[in-house]
């Protein structure tokens, strides 16, 4: 197979050193064959091996190489749904759980970090979900009324706070979590590759899973160079989903989310913008998220083309929107734009399937993919230790592919194109 390059961004250019992950290219027979080098994968691949399980995981690329070394780099907490509709939609035990977690993901992530001295640029800052319109505003607050019900680390802030934290008038509402924060991704899917590599697993990157299929009690599993023989499988692909397991790559939206990167700015407009270094993420239609790194960057992001691109003038409505935001960055230089396709389920529900005995699937971060894709690492772990008798904390589902499949693309060019109006009429 040839070898695609890294997307061309900020991370491809500054990430630490990649560990050796050779091409798989003998015969191997292990207990647990993990097809998906992200986050998800390599969380559980380390986390099997802590338990002394041998774990394979088989990347088509090298790990990293989609969403999970091209995201924002936001670590944020919880799921897309509020807390009291986590409990309607799945009742209250499960509910409960799946907020507690979903809500610890970060804590987990960072805690992780911290544990294998993985050099990622991490911080525990917090995150900003901030509103500029009424309807926006009353949601938010409901929102964070419902953490701080609960007992969370939330604070509701007002428009003269919101102006101190991010130098702009734009906002008039937020929630405030202390428990979010950012990281280089790249850097931090390296890292992970190293610990688990570490820890006992293999990680083989330009190995693709051709086919699987099951050879008697096990599974077998093609790749160019190789066959692969397992006792059990966990499919982690998320937005790269193919056709490896009948109807699963139907089951999701793979939609594109593209970030441009200035050059490092002065001391003095980086603390203008976002002295207290959260990460930020609008509540509108179309979603548009932005941090500064530890190097004064700043890095915007949100929904781009519906393909591949390569530099910060494809999504120059970034670049304007920032200069919006805050004036003194006109005439800054914007030095990559680049994007990677993440996983968009119809429920916006993080999914993990069951579809026959000893495959797991787990896929559909919805964007929030950092810290819950790395928690879920250690959640996936143990279904895969313990089999169907171990609860876990989010549900099991069966695989229903999204009606009229086939037409995401030009359904999701329309959204974000009428996402984009309404915001701009406050709508």
């Amino acid at each position: 197979m040839t070898r695609l390059p890294l997307p061309p961004s900020l991370y491809a250019d500054t990430a630490v050193a990649a560990a050796a992950t050779p091409p798989l290219d003998i015969d191997k027979s292990v207990s647990v064959a993990i097809i998906g080098g992200g986050y998800t994968g390599l969380s559980t691949a380390l986390h099997l091996a802590e338990q002394g399980v041998e774990a394979l995981v088989l990347e088509a690329q090298e790990p990293g190489w989609g969403a999970s070394g091209n995201n924002g780099g936001h670590t944020n907490p919880g799921l897309k749904h509020d807390p009291d509709q986590i409990e309607a939609d799945f009742g209250a035990e499960l509910g409960r759980r799946m907020i507690a977690f979903s809500y610890g993901t970060t804590n987990f992530t960072h805690d992780l970090i911290r544990r294998y001295q993985i050099p990622c640029e991490a911080r525990q800052n917090g995150t900003l979900r901030a509103a500029y319109n009424e309807a926006s505003a009353a949601a938010i607050e409901k929102t964070a009324q419902q953490c701080i019900r609960r007992g969370m680390p939330v604070t509701h802030l007002n428009r003269e706070q919101l102006r101190d934290m991010t130098g702009t008038d734009r906002y008039i509402g937020a929630m405030l979590d202390g428990r979010g924060g950012d990281l280089h991704p790249l850097s931090y899917a390296r890292g992970l590759a190293r610990a688990a590599i570490s820890a006992g697993a293999k990680v083989h990157g330009e190995t693709p899973a051709l086919s699987l299929r099951r050879d008697g009690t096990r599974w077998r599993i093609e790749t160019p160079r190789a066959v692969v023989h397992a006792d059990k499988v966990l499919l982690a692909t998320n937005g790269f989903t193919d056709d490896l397991w009948p109807a699963l790559r139907r089951t999701i939206v793979p939609v594109f989310s593209s970030i441009a990167a200035t050059a490092p700015l002065s001391d003095a407009v980086a603390r203008s913008i976002m002295p207290t270094r959260p990460v930020l993420y609008e509540s509108g239609h179309i979603t548009v998220y932005y941090r500064i790194d530890q190097q004064n960057r700043l890095l915007m992001g949100g929904r781009g083309p519906m393909r591949w691109i390569k530099s910060p003038d494809d999504v120059a409505y970034l670049m304007r929107y920032a200069e919006r935001l805050w004036p003194q960055l006109k005439g800054v230089a914007w030095t990559h734009g680049w994007n990677s396709r993440l996983a968009i389920t119809a429920d916006h529900y993080p999914h993990v399937h069951e579809p026959a005995e000893n495959i797991l699937i787990s896929l559909g971060c919805n964007g929030r993919g950092v810290a819950l894709a790395t928690a879920m690492g250690a959640q996936l772990a143990r279904r895969l230790i313990g089999g169907p008798k171990v609860e876990i904390d989010m549900p099991i589902t069966g695989i229903e592919p999204i009606p009229m499949h086939a037409f995401w693309p030009v359904g999701v060019t329309t959204a974000v194109i009428a996402g984009r109006v309404r915001d701009r009429l406050g709508i």
